[in-house]
């Protein structure tokens, strides 16, 4: 394996241009995929270096539960610094198991909290309206048996005039229809598990509340309007206490209305590369497709190795 099988875990750095260019010259929904995509294989890698690094590096440490014949010198030479670097790797893997798990633990207690809050209202209530005048809307995602709804309040429905609240609800379905929840919780545990990632996580947060306004704009027939119910929408109204997940008047509001009273964005589904984010596109998927191979090459190599000088 030698030094390659820590490259997975500065990889991201050939990332970062992306997350503020990637708006710029694609649709938000190819910005959204493009940054998901790229940031759950970056932390997917730098997690298998971090394995990796942590099997070789405490194979010869007492008490550990692997065979004794995987602290060969021969194995424990596949990597530089094995014990330091495994110890390390342990110490890592430990914090983000921690805080992958304390992150999906969060967004189920937050689901029950907003299921618990619909339980009076009938189900197949559509948008499902909350007798609260705290002026709040947001989309809560399905599961096996449940389907998708979109919440609001009392105080945002009377809040808006009746255009706007139509952009408002075609705005959350487009939520619920991309399945934006679960871009957004990919790109969570990536944040998570690299925290080089974290400028991506916001990129795409930022990016799907776009591609949500522009399935809006789309459904209601005018940019204009929906810019106006974005505005509105975020001068009267407030996230709910204790929901997290999409909500229409999230984002930088400013920008995504500025978006809005421009022309239809392009359609294409990679930034040309004779711009700034096609370059950093190019970066980024090169960074990417290094992290895997090398990813993928510390892992046969150690297979290799622990082959040849053991009975594996």
């Amino acid at each position: 394996m030698g030094w390659m099988v820590l490259l997975p875990l500065v990889a991201p750095l050939t990332a970062l241009p992306i997350g503020k260019l990637a708006e710029q010259q694609s649709h938000p929904r190819a910005a959204v995929r493009l940054l998901t995509s790229v940031s759950v294989v970056l932390a997917s890698c730098s997690t298998l270096s971090l394995v990796l690094l942590a099997v070789v590096g405490t194979a010869q440490l007492p008490g550990n539960p692997l065979p004794d014949s995987w602290s060969d010198p021969e194995v424990r030479a596949a990597v530089p610094y094995d014990a330091t670097l495994g110890i390390a790797a342990i110490v890592l893997l430990t914090g983000i198991l921690a805080t992958t798990g304390a992150a999906l633990l969060r967004q189920a207690r937050t689901r029950s909290r907003a299921r618990r809050a619909l339980a009076g209202l009938p189900a197949t209530a559509d948008p499902a309206v909350l007798p609260d005048q705290h002026p709040y809307a947001y989309a809560l995602p399905g599961g096996r048996r449940l389907p998708g709804r979109i919440v609001v309040s009392s105080g945002m429905r009377a809040g808006l005039s009746a255009d706007e609240y139509q952009a408002l609800l075609a705005h959350e379905r487009a939520h619920l229809a991309g399945r934006h929840h679960r871009y957004l919780l990919a790109g969570e545990l990536a944040a998570r598990a690299h925290p080089l990632l974290t400028p991506l996580r916001g990129a795409a947060a930022y990016a799907t509340e776009r591609w949500a306004d522009e399935e809006a704009a789309r459904a209601v027939g005018d940019r204009g309007l929906t810019a106006r119910a974005v505005g509105h929408a975020a001068l009267v109204g407030r996230p709910p206490a204790g929901l997290g997940g999409p909500a229409f008047a999230a984002g930088p509001v400013p920008r995504r209305v500025a978006a809005l009273l421009r022309p239809d964005p392009p359609a294409h589904r990679w930034p040309p590369p004779n711009t700034r984010a096609g370059l950093a596109a190019l970066i980024a998927t090169a960074g990417t497709a290094a992290s895997a191979l090398s990813a993928l090459n510390a892992a046969v190599a150690l297979f290799l190795v622990l082959k040849a000088a053991t009975s594996l």
